[in-house]
């Protein structure tokens, strides 16, 4: 259903992974990748967003890097770009705010692990961000803590109580700091592990929980960016 697309990125080019709906056009949603890099898995979501009627562009942030084993991508996570990152990310929200295969004038985020954070800071940069959603992920790098005040966009949230990297201990404080800034923000918690959506990893993977979270996310996006 998508493609390998290149686009510009502030004087730059990067690239990612583009689905486009039935008929070409559809609200517009930058996606994530986990730690892991842009793998069949980030692509696989982005083809199911082409299918619940939205256009879905993931960039690629590690530049056709891939990873499977857990040290090697808790690395490249920590050693990420983050202006680098940035800028490619709303080089994304550009292309598609500029392009055919969007409709309206705003955007949704929605990041998966380290994902996660990187869609709360890029709602952070940029107010055209109408719909952040967050899947268990907070940003661990200082230089990405998102400015809370100049979220524009609502917030929804999806973590798992059993989540070691992003349980309650973090985000309960920021759940409380983006409603202290004034944030439409909606936390769900499901009875599962870290990346409980991702069916690729069966020793991970909640199927009831990733169903209703992702009805949840697809009623969110389609409320928010209508």
């Amino acid at each position: 259903m998508g493609e390998r697309i290149t686009f510009p990125s502030n004087g730059h080019t990067a690239s990612g992974y583009l689905a486009t709906p039935q008929g070409g056009r559809g609200p517009g949603v930058v996606v994530i990748q986990e730690w892991w890099g842009l793998v069949p898995h980030i692509e696989d979501v982005c083809d199911r967003f082409a299918a619940a009627g939205f256009t879905a562009l993931a960039a690629d942030l590690y530049h056709g890097e891939t990873t499977t084993e857990p040290d090697d991508a808790a690395k490249k996570m920590m050693a990420l770009n983050i202006g680098v990152a940035a800028r490619d990310l709303g080089g994304a929200v550009s292309w598609l705010l500029g392009g055919e295969h969007t409709t309206g004038d705003g955007v949704g985020t929605v990041g998966f692990c380290m994902g996660g954070g990187l869609a709360l800071y890029l709602a952070s940069l940029r107010p055209e961000v109408r719909a952040c959603v967050m899947y268990y992920g907070v940003a661990p790098w200082p230089e990405a803590q998102p400015d809370l005040g100049a979220v524009r966009g609502a917030v929804l949230g999806h973590f798992g109580t059993r989540d070691g990297f992003a349980g309650h201990a973090a985000v309960d404080p920021l759940e409380r700091q983006l409603r202290d800034a004034g944030v439409d923000v909606e936390i769900h918690w499901y009875d599962a592990d870290h990346a409980f959506f991702n069916d690729t990893r069966p020793e991970v993977h909640a199927p009831e929980a990733a169903a209703t979270s992702w009805e949840r996310t697809v009623r969110f996006l389609r409320d928010r960016l209508a």
